[in-house]
């Protein structure tokens, strides 16, 4: 199993964000999280990158405790993620931005990057060349290979989402958390992104998933995990969960199945 979560609850003030939460993601899978607004979708995904230690439960990915780690040292261990509000780097170009998820590799790495960049030494010079090579590696995978030295503002929204899984992609991640990806597209980047996801698993990527398109979750996702107000309160394939009476009650309404 590559990802355990096993009763991670988090409180803010006097507020369940997380309650008892467990489930478990397969390697190779596409699973989807679920709810209304404040359901407590994106602080899962903030507890399992290690933005938040869970107050209670663990976070296991390969047989090893992840709680309490920090982003970095989460990132190290193969789980990369995008966000729900874009988060470029707006002085960069495109191809700089997936430059540092590439160089995020490891802290290490990064630090002797920024001292070698200090005295641009051979080493330094090769390994910019390597890290650039892989970055325009995976914008021409998004798409992108054509904007690479544009600043990455100037590109529309439904692009700019791309970037950031782009920049997510170089990190060479295992397990990649996709927060809200169709968030402001139209019908046709919705497909496109729908085709995109399809070939990151094709990687080896297993991917978790938050996103409001049910159309979208529905035909991608193989499981689908349900919250509301904090809890879990439904597990299942597609089909179980449109035809789930709690799910439909709680968030999706009676036409689901359309």
């Amino acid at each position: 199993m590559m990802l355990s979560i096993q009763e991670a609850s988090i409180n803010f003030g006097g507020v369940h964000a997380l309650r008892d939460v467990t489930f478990q993601v397969t390697e190779g899978s596409i699973k989807a999280i679920i709810g209304p607004n404040g359901a407590g979708k994106t602080t899962l995904f903030n507890v399992i990158s290690g933005f938040y230690p869970p107050i209670s439960g663990k976070i296991v990915m390969f047989d090893k405790e992840i709680q309490g780690l920090k982003p970095h040292q989460v990132a190290a261990l193969g789980v990369n993620r995008t966000f729900q509000n874009i988060e470029l780097f707006d002085n960069m170009t495109v191809v700089e931005n997936v430059m540092v998820g590439r160089h995020g590799l490891s802290s290490a790495g990064l630090v002797k990057g920024i001292i070698g960049s200090a005295f641009r030494s051979p080493f330094v010079r090769r390994e910019e060349k390597d890290i650039k090579e892989r970055a325009m590696h995976y914008l021409d995978f998004v798409g992108l290979a054509p904007r690479a030295e544009e600043n990455a503002l100037a590109l529309p929204l439904g692009h700019q989402r791309y970037l950031e899984i782009a920049r997510a992609l170089a990190a060479e991640p295992k397990l990649l958390l996709l927060d809200e990806p169709a968030a402001g597209l139209d019908e046709r980047e919705t497909e496109d992104l729908s085709r995109l996801i399809e070939e990151i698993r094709k990687l080896d990527i297993t991917i978790m998933l938050v996103e409001h398109d049910m159309n979208l979750t529905m035909d991608i996702s193989e499981e689908i995990v349900v919250l509301d107000y904090g809890e879990m309160i439904a597990e299942g394939t597609p089909r179980e969960i449109q035809n789930n009476k709690k799910v439909i009650e709680a968030y999706l309404g009676e036409d689901i199945g359309d």
